[in-house]
């Protein structure tokens, strides 16, 4: 499908597969409203690319879903996909890890991806078209020690990515995940050199990786749904 014309919202698009996403959309030729926390970093990646606003905002704020619509069909008279990647990592052993800082995690990887999901699964049901990418991970399906919670919201993105693609089969309406493997992203950052080793490979993916992997599911033709798409590094042996 021909991706030019298009709009599409992306979460979580400061930097990372957030921001690599906004760059190969754009090279595809869609128009954009991107978010996430920082104004000035949203500001100038919007400079760069060739049709795009954005809305700076938490992704757990509850008005979010309303804002991005309204910014995409005053900027674009229009919308036809989401990508849901906004996310955080948190892990930690039993001995270690902050209770609230996992409760935040699940607000932003599931309850605020299900609010936008189902909020835009509505619009686009009722459009009879459109696009749900959800971010998951090589670790929504599989398991590691000291990441139970995190993985935790990456399983429940997968089921409530299959759930949602059976309920909207036939309505227009696409639904499908990415689960990437380990990519050099700015998602440990805060993590300690120990837990950093927990993730060490060599030539791991990039975001631009992940990024050409969310292009090809939109560019299929309309009677093609890809549900899952994994993307691993080629040393990633688990």
């Amino acid at each position: 499908m021909d991706l030019k014309n298009k709009v599409a919202i992306i979460t979580g698009a400061s930097s990372g597969i957030g921001e690599a996403t906004a760059y190969e959309l754009d090279a595809a030729g869609m128009s954009l409203v991107i978010t996430a926390r920082n104004k000035e970093k949203l500001q100038q990646l919007t400079s760069k690319l060739t049709n795009a606003t954005f809305v700076a905002s938490e992704v757990t704020d509850l008005d979010l879903p309303k804002s991005l619509l309204e910014a995409a069909l005053n900027s674009f008279g229009r919308v036809d996909a989401l990508v849901n990647n906004a996310g955080v990592m948190v892990v930690g052993t039993v001995e270690t890890i902050d209770i609230e800082e996992i409760c935040q995690m699940v607000r932003i990887n599931v309850e605020a991806a299900f609010r936008l999901a189902y909020f835009f699964a509505k619009h686009f049901k009722q459009q009879n078209n459109g696009f749900i990418i959800n971010l998951s991970s090589i670790s929504g399906t599989t398991n590691y020690p000291t990441m139970a919670a995190y993985c935790g919201t990456k399983h429940a993105i997968e089921s409530f990515t299959d759930c949602l693609r059976l309920e909207l089969a036939g309505s227009g309406v696409g639904v499908g995940c990415i689960e990437p493997g380990k990519v050099a992203t700015n998602l440990y950052q805060t993590w300690t050199d120990d837990q950093k080793q927990m993730v060490a490979i060599e030539q791991p993916l990039v975001a631009f990786d992940i990024a050409r992997g969310i292009r090809f599911i939109l560019e299929q033709p309309s009677n093609v749904n890809i549900g899952r798409l994994l993307i691993t590094p080629a040393h990633q042996s688990a």
